[in-house]
């Protein structure tokens, strides 16, 4: 191919239309450069380079600035409909370097890499244009393994990482060349490097998060250690920008309507607004009201697919990592009192006992008549009444609580699980620093919110099934058959029973709990039968909700924060002809996919949310070490028993090292350890007196030991059950504490007359 006569110009031009980068040979032989011509091509891209015209990269090879290299880190973004894998590069400054080229990853002779969305990988591009490349996949990178979160420590040999995973096992070597600027207790992600013949790993820093004392790092740290990325990308934040609320046409108009949110005090965004008449015939017509987030977030848009990759919004005790950018999640998708806002509404129609006569769905135009808190309307319920809520009384709020009984009695008619567990929540203080714990008070206000939640959810998959729409329900397995027979054989012990050979319903186990509810191990009970349970997930088969006795639910009133209820929304719209933003053909391809997705990362949001918990505790709790505390045992294992603080709600460990000196027996039908010599008994729900030996506000993990050598059981439960505990449980597994190994094992019954072995050797 003959170009121009050799420029700078020219060879500007050449390297612009390349679809790789091209070392100074290929270009020489692209122009036909031969002899002293070479010596004013070296020139001529020197000028160029130092112009800032032309970047060099790996292998000598020349390229136009905001061009890949040849060779590079991607991470798979998306996967289309056609099951095609989208990416993005992994080092990418969009102030500098501008919007984020698209990467289409190109299938082999096998196809597709089996890689998921958040998957890395080398790659091979070749580019298409300024704003697409091709990607062929040389091997993918396992970037768990590669990378790790730890705190940067100063030792006498050097430094080293300690990972903030508290199930790591060792720490990592960290030389003085690799800290990248880190100091000592500064938290960072480092890269685990090739370390051949040394005795730990040894990692580089990346990247510096923050100072281990510094409580503003601590939901970071989680965040990081679960890959949730808290900034938006600039794609996606433009995409708001033209935002505006709708006008009202094809919408029905809901203005006059004195619909009212009911949110915690400390909410910021109000995704769901409620009304209740009562009509002549002592039933009751409903409606929730939902912010129309399809509106705005459609399918095929950055935002969508960003959406779709966080899943749902993670809420940490300092802050809130929305799924949504704040345009949307505090402006317009949230229901704030005097403004016209777009809404997904459903109107409902209950009888006298609570049942569900008819439904109809409707996209509006609403107004918010106030913004309530839960305190505030209960407060009004009770006869302390505000500026606000006075008005409000007749017309609103007392409705609003005669339907609520309603429901409430129709709920519990149908049996759904009564498991009402205290909820924690973290206080912190302005620094971000935690001051406190508190329970979460629970009222009939939240109760009447959460009865019209369901109401709501009942009826958006009674509606997609209907209609024949595909749904994305929220699915509630019952317990399996081996779990429910653990259950039998804990509570046989308590005099208490479940029915056997039959198909278990959720108001036997109520039944259980209630006659368990007037004695002192109450709790355990509820533990034992919450541990039975099966976990909720997203899921377009349908296999009811056996948690709350429902044979179809599915989420469809917060659009905001979880993405499960906007595909709920879409299939309505695309079921009733309600609009744009209807469920897409090739959503329902992937329906499956999304599904398995976002109960991944509902998953992953809990498990960061947990870990931020923990480590505020801990954090806290370092100051009070040596304390003693009030606790209570929630976990009995082989190599101990787990505790958690009455009143503080910090988890820990007491491990089998501190316990009493004694051979301990792991009994597991009855939860409990017991000590072969001293019958000390260590049981599931018993309260025992603790000290706080190690806070570790790195790992958020917590050290215990029992201040004294009494039984921690449940008072009267030896009475109770006196057989489960005479002589050896059969077929258990056995602890060992390991203090004075040789006087105990001349004192073991079963060792008489034989010498010490050594611990290793010892066969249980």
């Amino acid at each position: 191919m003959k170009h121009d006569p050799l420029s700078p110009e020219s060879i500007l031009h050449f390297l612009a239309e390349s679809p790789t980068p091209l070392t100074k040979r290929e270009i020489a032989r692209a122009f036909d450069i031969q002899g002293d011509g070479r010596i004013l091509l070296k020139d001529i891209l020197r000028e160029l380079e130092e112009r800032g015209s032309i970047v060099k990269q790996p292998g000598q090879a020349y390229a136009v600035p905001k061009a890949l290299p040849t060779v590079t880190v991607i991470e798979i973004t998306d996967i289309d409909a056609d099951g095609d894998l989208l990416a993005k590069p992994t080092e990418w400054d969009e102030a500098t370097q501008g919007d984020l080229p698209r990467i289409d990853v190109m299938p082999d002779q096998k196809g597709h890499a089996s890689l998921a969305a958040g998957d890395r990988a080398l790659a091979k591009l070749r580019r298409i244009d300024d704003k697409t490349y091709e990607a062929e996949i040389i091997r993918r990178l396992d970037a768990p393994q590669n990378r790790v979160l730890g705190m940067v420590e100063k030792i006498s040999r050097g430094f080293i990482l300690k990972p903030t995973d508290r199930r790591a096992k060792y720490d990592f070597d960290l030389h003085q060349a690799d800290l990248n600027g880190a100091r000592p207790g500064d938290l960072c992600i480092a890269e685990v490097q090739p370390s051949r013949g040394l005795r730990n790993k040894r990692v580089r820093v990346i990247e510096v998060i923050g100072q281990q004392n510094d409580p503003k790092t601590i939901s970071v740290v989680a965040m990081h250690e679960v890959g949730i990325k808290p900034e938006f990308t600039q794609d996606v934040i433009n995409e708001t920008k033209p935002m505006t609320v709708p006008d009202l046409k094809g919408r029905e108009d809901l203005r006059p309507i004195p619909l009212v949110t009911i949110d915690g005090a400390d909410a910021r965004d109000f995704d769901d607004a409620v009304f209740a008449e009562e009509m002549d015939d002592g039933t009751f017509h409903l409606i929730v009201a939902i912010a129309d987030v399809a509106y705005y977030v459609t399918f095929g848009s950055a935002l969508n697919r960003e959406a779709l990759r966080r899943g749902n919004s993670t809420y940490f005790p300092d802050r809130v990592v929305p799924m949504l950018p704040e345009k949307l999640s505090n402006d317009l998708c949230s229901l704030v009192p005097h403004q016209n806002r777009a809404t997904l509404a459903v109107h409902m129609w209950i009888d006298k006992q609570g049942h569900l006569q008819k439904f109809k769905f409707v996209r509006g135009l609403m107004r918010s008549e106030a913004r309530l808190t839960y305190e505030q309307v209960q407060a009004a319920r009770d006869g302390v009444t505000d500026d606000v809520t006075g008005p409000l009384m007749e017309r609103v709020i007392n409705p609003l609580y005669k339907a609520y009984s309603i429901l409430w009695k129709a709920r519990e008619e149908r049996g759904a699980l009564d498991l009402d567990l205290p909820e924690r929540r973290i206080v912190i203080n302005d620094k971000n620093e935690m001051t406190g714990v508190k329970l979460r008070e629970r009222l009939d206000a939240h109760k009447l919110i959460e009865e019209f939640m369901i109401l709501a959810n009942v009826a958006a998959a009674q509606a997609l099934e209907a209609r024949k729409t595909p749904c994305v329900y929220r699915v509630h397995d019952r317990p399996s058959p081996e779990k429910l027979d653990t259950v039998r054989e804990f509570i046989e012990g308590f005099g208490l029973s479940l029915p056997k050979g039959q198909v278990l319903k959720p108001a036997q186990i109520n039944q259980l709990l209630h006659k368990a509810a007037e004695l002192p191990y109450s709790h355990v009970i509820s533990q034992v039968v919450l541990r039975c349970q099966a976990q909720a997930h997203y899921d377009p088969e349908n296999v009811g909700h056996f948690g709350l006795a429902l044979q179809r639910y599915a989420h469809f009133t917060s659009p905001i924060r979880r993405y499960a209820d906007l595909l709920v929304h879409r299939g309505l719209i695309r079921a009733y002809d309600l609009g744009p933003g209807g469920l897409n053909d090739e959503e329902v391809v992937r329906l499956e996919e999304m599904a398995q997705q976002i109960s991944d990362t509902e998953r992953r949001s809990m498990e960061a949310e947990r870990a931020s918990v923990d480590r505020f505790t801990a954090t806290w709790l370092a100051e009070r070490t040596g304390g003693e505390f009030d606790g209570r045992i929630t976990g009995v294992t082989r190599f101990g028993l787990f505790v958690t603080l009455e009143g503080i709600g910090a988890d820990g460990i007491i491990p089998m090292r501190s316990l009493p000196d004694d051979f301990y027996d792991h009994d597991e039908k009855q939860h409990a350890l017991i000590g072969r010599r001293s019958r000390r008994l260590y049981r599931l729900g018993a309260s025992l007196r603790v000290r706080l030996k190690e806070a570790d506000p790195v790992t958020g993990g917590m050290v215990f030991a029992v201040t004294n050598t009494d039984s921690a059981d449940i008072p009267g439960l030896m009475m109770a059950a006196p057989a489960a505990f005479r002589g050896k449980p059969q077929g258990e597994k056995r602890s060992w504490n390991k203090k004075k190994p040789a006087r105990r094992e001349r004192e073991h019954p079963d060792r008489q007359g034989k010498k010490p072995g050594k611990p290793g050797k010892r066969k249980f």
